[in-house]
């Protein structure tokens, strides 16, 4: 097996244990909070939002300085660092004795909460262009089939063995992934072009701000995440709407939840595929519009099955995104600074980790919960109207534009 190969199915199994993992704890956070004391359910409810949301707001300052770390000393430094980070923070987390311990603790995870975003950037920039999109999407499978499996096996291993055993498995698992992206990994060194320019932080950010096609791309990142998050505290209570005779609100809720991460999971790769064939500017934009188109009935379902359909008709739509957005982010950027450029992208994706439980709680909280879902899809088409926008212009190359912002900056 040559050495892309072994790297990239190693980079997709530890993809698969960190996501795993990582949403091993999120059934169970809020119960693990009443368990520090003697609080009341609107301070449970508080400090739940609270210790969840810092992880995402001290990942989305980190992930460009990850990036610009791993530009200059490779990615495999930089998995290693995140991944036993990460370990050791879900071990902490289980050895708290208070809630504002358990706050310190998930904001430090947030500093090193960069493995999957930063083996996608890694597999990227070992990846040739013309395939960028089917590898990533057969490689975003790996985090999708953790993300489905973990919450449930995490919700099973506290019922079985408590949070604090619990939180100890965790930990290792990740600390194995860690080490299997010690012991496994050869990263190929980039070849130094003698002309390649070194380009001050400022200079990138302006650069990507004037870059019609990048910060679009980044924005519609933000846009994705916020439609995936924005109903996913809602949802529950949605289902319990549509069920009012079941005693298996939970569960079901977490089933329609996973439908979208089954769709997901079917259909990333081929996108990505398609994306290489007929380029990626195309395929984003059909899939912008798949999402209005499998959102917007969301609000208007009256039974279960129809949401659950629905769900994963709209999972199949967004699975194919972040694997055609990190293309694009391959071919546009030099391969000197494509690790900070990535960094923002996936700052950008925090971001809308952050925006999307408080709007969703926002809108339903005026119009009620199903308005989400068609506010949600209005977002979906603003974003097409973006990227239409930004094609009708003229092209601009990525150097040409930090040349200029450059000269200006002098």
């Amino acid at each position: 097996m040559d050495v892309q190969k072994r790297n990239f199915m190693i980079i997709m199994f530890t993809n698969f244990l960190v996501a795993g993992s990582t949403t091993m704890i999120m059934p169970f956070l809020s119960l693990y909070i009443e368990s520090l004391g003697d609080f009341s359910a609107e301070y449970v409810q508080r400090w739940a939002g609270l210790v969840f949301g810092v992880t995402f707001v001290a990942a989305l300052f980190m992930s460009p300085i990850w990036g610009r770390i791993a530009d200059r000393y490779g990615y495999k430094p930089i998995l290693i660092i995140n991944g036993f980070g990460i370990a050791i923070s879900i071990y902490l987390m289980g050895a708290a004795d208070s809630v504002h311990e358990l706050f310190i603790i998930r904001l430090f995870m947030g500093v090193v909460t960069g493995f999957i975003p930063t083996s996608l950037a890694f597999v990227s920039t070992q990846t040739p262009k013309e395939i960028a999109g089917k590898t990533l999407g057969t490689l975003q499978m790996g985090s999708v089939s953790g993300t489905l499996f973990g919450p449930v096996i995490g919700g099973l291993m506290a019922d079985s063995f408590g949070f604090d055993y619990t939180f100890i498995i965790t930990a290792v698992v990740i600390g194995i992934a860690a080490s299997l992206v010690a012991i496994g990994i050869k990263e190929t060194k980039k070849i130094a072009n003698k002309d390649a320019h070194v380009y001050a932080r400022k200079t990138i950010i302006q650069g990507i701000l004037h870059h019609r096609l990048l910060i679009n791309v980044m924005i519609i990142t933000s846009l994705i995440q916020i439609g995936n998050f924005s109903i996913q505290p809602l949802l529950s209570l949605y289902v319990a709407e549509l069920t009012v005779d079941s005693s298996q609100v939970a569960f079901l809720a977490g089933v329609t939840f996973s439908a979208a991460g089954v769709g997901n999971l079917l259909f990333a790769r081929r996108w990505g595929r398609l994306g290489d064939s007929i380029g990626y500017e195309k395929v984003l934009g059909f899939l912008l519009l798949l999402s209005f188109a499998f959102i917007v009935p969301q609000a208007f379902v009256t039974d279960l099955w129809q949401l659950m359909v629905l769900r994963l008709l709209f999972g199949v739509a967004v699975g194919g995104m972040i694997p055609t957005t990190t293309a694009l982010m391959r071919r546009e950027a030099p391969i000197e600074i494509q690790g900070e450029i990535m960094g923002y992208n996936t700052s950008f994706r925090f971001l809308g980790n952050i925006i999307g439980p408080v709007f969703g709680g926002i809108v339903s909280g005026f119009i009620g919960i199903s308005s989400v879902f068609i506010v949600t899809g209005v977002l979906f088409v603003l974003a097409f109207a973006f990227l239409r926008f930004t094609l009708a212009k003229p092209d601009q190359d990525f150097e040409d534009v930090l040349l200029e912002q450059e000269m200006k900056s002098m």
